[in-house]
């Protein structure tokens, strides 16, 4: 026994050499399966740099006068379309002789340029809503990664299901 143990060590270069053949033995079976863990790693790795890079993109600059004062310009038609609407049930009650001659003279308006007034205030506060859905910050960067257990998705009822199931 001693002897074989021996022949054996000494072929395969003692304990060395035997750890030596262990990890050629996994590269060589790495190279027709891969490591998953391995994967799993690199998985991990690449999705936390792509919300590293996410949460970059989100980041407010402080802006200049211009753009303050075009923001606060921006912010004046609604306030406006609205109060203006009130005023016209005003001016309706305080000159109504005024207000339906003025009324004639709106019907008197083709067609298509309605359409084109409703297709600009359409877009204007249609983009108005899309600057600021765009601005949001993006809900996966809200839930830090570190912040989950392991194997814990952050889903509560899941959780609760699962400890349901084991305990």
């Amino acid at each position: 026994m001693g002897l074989r143990g021996g022949l054996i060590g000494r072929a395969l270069g003692g304990a060395g050499g035997a750890a030596a053949l262990g990890q050629a033995a996994r590269d060589v079976a790495e190279v027709f399966t891969p490591n998953a863990t391995r994967a799993m790693e690199l998985s991990a790795e690449a999705r936390i740099a792509a919300l590293e890079q996410l949460g970059a993109e989100y980041v407010q600059v402080s802006p200049g006068w211009f753009d303050r004062a075009v923001n606060g310009l921006n912010r004046l038609p609604r306030p406006l379309l609205a109060f203006g609407t009130l005023g016209l049930f005003v001016y309706a009650m305080v000159d109504p002789h005024s207000f339906a001659t003025r009324m004639v003279g709106l019907n008197l308006v083709p067609e298509p340029l309605w359409w084109l007034l409703g297709a600009i205030v359409g877009f204007y506060f249609g983009a108005r809503e899309a600057f600021h859905f765009r601005q949001r910050p993006p809900p996966v960067a809200a839930m830090p990664s570190s912040s989950l257990k392991a194997g814990d998705d952050g889903n509560a009822a899941l959780r609760d299901w699962r400890q349901g199931r084991d305990g």
